[in-house]
């Protein structure tokens, strides 16, 4: 490598070490090599990077399902779909901590974020396991642990920028992730039924048939947003961009005219938020690209994957080393700093070795969000432990479990890459 693809390693080494914003880290890098490798293309060089990035009409996607996320938090939708689940589940053991996971499920069918899971809903959920007698940690982590199965079952923000990233199908990224974001619930829900009866947790809510019904009824606006959305998309009728404009469309609908909890000075409030965390995502995304164009021209990528391909080529021992240095960042890193970073640097090894772009895209997602929960960094061990209001090192020892059994259900996926590709290798 030359001085200049050096000095660009190096500043972002620095960048890190003094906690500098991922995407301030990226562009101030990439300006430091430009100017050191290319001062004459630098105006050039941004006009390209920003105008190819932001013309993008996949990364529409995203600010929509963004703003959806928002207003289904903003506008009290989970207490009906709350209900609902407690109606489903509530009767057996542990019923409250069943529904946490399957809410998660239902939920991330409208937003495909984990943070939005944890923050909105994941605190009516801790604060109503706690009152009914569960561990604050306990309810803390489970709580963390589901709210990993938002971006990966679709829709799925970090999917979207992922199919940016290597040019896979949206539509086949969100059915390829469909049915691990289902297992990771299954697995999930046998672990907490299986610490309930170990600790006697109670019984949830248990409802009459009538109340059920009600319960059902007032959820079902709600419910009909994952329909509107999946079925748009799988039925070839819209484009991913297009379902979640629809949805958003239909999400203020329902929470103006038919629930009634929001009003003109709440959709406004909902505006400036995802004005806000488009903004931040607008700014990563570009200065990703940017960085990923300087990786490019100086064929670091290729240099990577020649190495690795001069040690081995058996694709299954690189995903087993992929994997498990994944895992290690999420440890200690952001996933946008994973994504953006790494991901680019590695994609010509995917395809030198013929791996499915859809599937290296879906378990690189689900190891990501384990990453989440990950001690000893992991975000959501901070929103929840600050939502429980419980100790750091509590949620941690109660999580452990949970995210060894989501690393053994990534293995699972990783080698038996048929239960990710069933659904875009069937359905068109």
């Amino acid at each position: 490598m030359n001085w200049p693809i050096l000095l660009l390693f190096a500043s972002m080494a620095v960048c890190f070490i003094i906690r500098m914003p991922i995407s301030l880290s990226m562009l101030s890098a990439s300006i430091i090599y430009l100017l050191a490798a290319r001062p004459t293309d630098l105006g050039e060089t941004f006009t390209v990077i920003t105008g190819n990035t932001y013309s993008n009409y996949t990364m529409l996607a995203a600010p929509l399902f963004i703003f959806m996320a928002n207003v289904m938090n903003e506008s009290e939708v989970t207490d009906k779909m709350f209900a609902f689940c407690n109606g489903l589940l509530g009767r057996l053991k542990g019923g409250t901590a069943e529904v946490n996971v399957l809410i998660s499920l239902i939920f991330s069918g409208m937003t495909g974020s984990a943070i939005a899971d944890a923050s909105g809903i994941g605190t009516m959920e801790i604060e109503q396991m706690k009152k009914e007698g569960y561990d604050a940690e306990f309810s803390s982590a489970i709580t963390a642990a589901s709210a990993t199965i938002g971006p990966i079952f679709p829709p799925s923000i970090p999917m979207i920028i992922y199919a940016m990233l290597s040019g896979a199908s949206i539509g086949k990224l969100f059915m390829g992730g469909m049915v691990p974001g289902v297992l990771l619930a299954v697995v999930l829900a046998i672990y907490v039924y299986i610490i309930s009866a170990k600790r006697n947790y109670p019984a949830g809510v248990v409802m009459t048939r009538k109340e059920f019904g009600v319960a059902t009824l007032k959820a079902l606006p709600a419910l009909l947003t994952v329909i509107i959305l999946l079925g748009g998309i799988y039925t070839g009728v819209c484009t991913p961009t297009e379902a979640g404009a629809l949805a958003s469309a239909y999400a203020i609908l329902i929470s103006v005219c038919i629930y009634r909890t929001m009003g003109p000075k709440k959709l406004w409030k909902v505006v400036q938020k995802s004005a806000a965390n488009t903004a931040t995502l607008a700014l990563l995304t570009g200065t990703s690209m940017l960085f990923s164009y300087i990786i490019s021209w100086e064929q670091v990528s290729q240099s990577i994957a020649a190495a690795v391909l001069s040690i081995t080529d058996n694709k299954y021992l690189f995903l087993l080393v992929v994997n498990v240095v994944f895992l290690f960042l999420g440890c200690i890193m952001d996933v946008s700093t994973i994504q953006l970073v790494f991901v680019p640097m590695i994609l010509p090894l995917v395809k030198a070795m013929n791996i499915d772009l859809v599937h290296f895209g879906v378990i690189i997602c689900f190891n990501m969000m384990i990453g989440l929960s990950t001690p000893p960094f992991g975000m959501l061990l901070f929103i929840v432990a600050g939502i429980g209001k419980c100790k750091i090192g509590g949620v941690i020892k109660e999580i452990i479990p949970m995210v060894l059994i989501m690393i053994a259900l990534l293995l699972f996926l990783t080698y038996c890459p048929q239960f990710v590709m069933f659904l875009p290798n069937h359905v068109h």
